[in-house]
């Protein structure tokens, strides 16, 4: 990330570096001008990309210039579809450096399914473990269902200090727990473990290492890495870091297509799992009367049904998009506005001298993401409800997000609930969220969380610390209108 200067600069261009990446700005005048329409600001790239024209023109273009069928079949409609399905394919382990001989690709509806295909085919057992961080996207702590029904051991590693970051020394602690059965490097006696954790938080944007990877090979683990909210604005190299399975959507690297995700599976680790069923396109031979089926050899065993066969070579174009303006380019941009949104948001104070923005997370750009998730606080030191703000910012004219963010682990390290305190609760049998954050006592049901990405720029970052100082500092607490009760986190 940037370096931090004793103090921001009024605007993020002043900042040093900022004008290296004016290439975006330019981009953002062109391919994404729509961006600009109506006065709004959108600051949501943690929830979704931003597709260029470019890519909407391909995919008309494409359309309109072809004929493309179902990909089961070898007529030339078929042929053609599944020739742009294949470079898609080759495409994606290209980017990400990828031996196919090592890698290959297995094209998902989005990340959430590719955790799905591991969790429900993985071998889980009595004697193996599922380690898991507090910080993890509900699609990744899903898995640990599949674990509990097959009798398999889920421990968790969990959240320290402020800056919600998980302590080395606290994951080696929980991996070696569970080695007692390691047979050779990375084998197990009573079944494989399986070590699952974002590449970077959907929450606070913390950047977990990615050497945690090899921590876990070298004590007999599998590793699903969530790179959902990594990939975006941050280099994946394959040819460095192996984890065995990476689960990716990407909208939210591009914005287009949406529907479309992927598992990038390590060829071994992807063999040796099995599913418990079977669809149209997975296998070899199927018998009804013999009760008896085989499934293929290769991806497509993973891959249910009809593929997306009209969206997934714009997958393709995507990739080539995002490298023509560099990965590397987008990085620095997101990292310098981030990093003078930290500074400027942490020294805003009311009259009374209270801070104005509670930062969940670093609040400095050392080791994370360009995802800043905060509350607002009143004079008195009390929270603005997050609705509230949810509310009154998007009726501003700003796209940004609010509650927990499908990330329970984060936000209950950002609030400090304790784990005693959570299971005491649950004894209460409360039906609603609303309940539920009565009887533990806590004064809002999330934070607020703005993300930066390909397309944003200077004047983005500007117009938020700029609506958060004129609506919120120094405004008391007074009583508005009803809020709707939370329906789901």
């Amino acid at each position: 990330m940037a370096t931090r200067e004793p103090a921001a600069p009024t605007s993020p261009t002043a900042w040093p570096g900022y004008a290296a990446t004016s290439r975006i700005d330019d981009l953002r005048a062109t391919e994404y001008h729509h961006l600009d329409r109506n006065g709004q600001v959108y600051l949501d790239y943690a929830g979704a990309g931003v597709a260029a024209q470019a890519q909407v023109r391909e995919h008309h273009d494409r359309l309109l210039a072809g004929l493309y069928g179902n990909p089961h079949s070898e007529n030339p409609t078929s042929s053609a579809a599944g020739s742009l399905v294949e470079s898609a394919r080759r495409a994606v382990l290209d980017f990400f450096h990828a031996d196919p001989a090592e890698y290959t690709v297995v094209f998902t509806p989005n990340a959430s399914g590719a955790c799905r295909l591991v969790g429900e085919a993985y071998d889980f057992r009595r004697g193996a473990w599922l380690v898991l961080t507090w910080d993890n996207h509900n699609s990744v702590n899903g898995v640990r269902e599949y674990a509990r029904a097959a009798g398999a051991t889920t421990r968790y590693v969990p959240l320290s200090g402020p800056d919600l970051r998980v302590a080395e020394s606290d994951l080696v602690a929980v991996l070696d727990a569970g080695r007692g059965s390691l047979v050779g490097r990375r084998g197990r006696a009573g079944g494989r473990g399986l070590f699952a954790y974002p590449a970077q938080s959907n929450f606070s944007g913390v950047q977990h290492p990615l050497g945690w990877v090899e921590v876990a090979h070298q004590r007999g683990y599998d590793v699903l890495l969530d790179a959902a909210a990594f990939a975006p604005t941050n280099r994946l190299d394959l040819s460095v870091v192996k984890p065995d399975f990476v689960c990716l959507s990407w909208y939210k690297l591009f914005g287009y297509p949406t529907g479309v995700g992927a598992l990038l599976a390590r060829r071994d680790a992807l063999a040796r799992l099995r599913r418990p069923w079977f669809a149209g396109g997975t296998i070899r031979a199927v018998s009804v009367q013999g009760d008896w089926h085989r499934s293929t050899d290769d991806e497509s065993a993973f891959e249910d049904g009809t593929l997306n066969f009209l969206s997934i070579p714009d997958v393709e174009f995507g990739l080539r998009w995002l490298d023509s303006i560099g990965v590397d380019l987008v990085h620095t941009r997101v990292a310098l506005l981030t990093e003078w949104l930290l500074e400027r948001l942490t020294t805003l104070r009311h009259d009374t001298g209270g801070p104005l923005v509670q930062v969940y997370g670093p609040t400095t750009g050392a080791g994370r993401g360009g995802t800043v998730a905060f509350n607002l606080r009143h004079p008195d030191g009390t929270l603005v409800d997050e609705r509230l703000v949810a509310r009154e910012s998007a009726a501003a004219g700003f796209s940004l997000r609010t509650g927990c963010f499908c990330n329970p682990g984060a936000g209950e390290g950002a609030f400090g609930i304790r784990r005693e305190s959570v299971r005491q609760r649950l004894l209460a049998r409360v039906d609603t969220i609303d309940q539920y954050l009565d009887a533990l006592r806590l004064p809002t049901g999330g934070a607020v969380r703005v993300s930066f990405g390909l397309a944003s720029t200077a004047t983005d970052a500007e117009r938020l610390v700029a609506f958060v100082q004129s609506t919120y500092l120094n405004r008391d607490v007074g009583v508005g209108s009803p809020l709707p009760p939370r329906l789901r986190c």
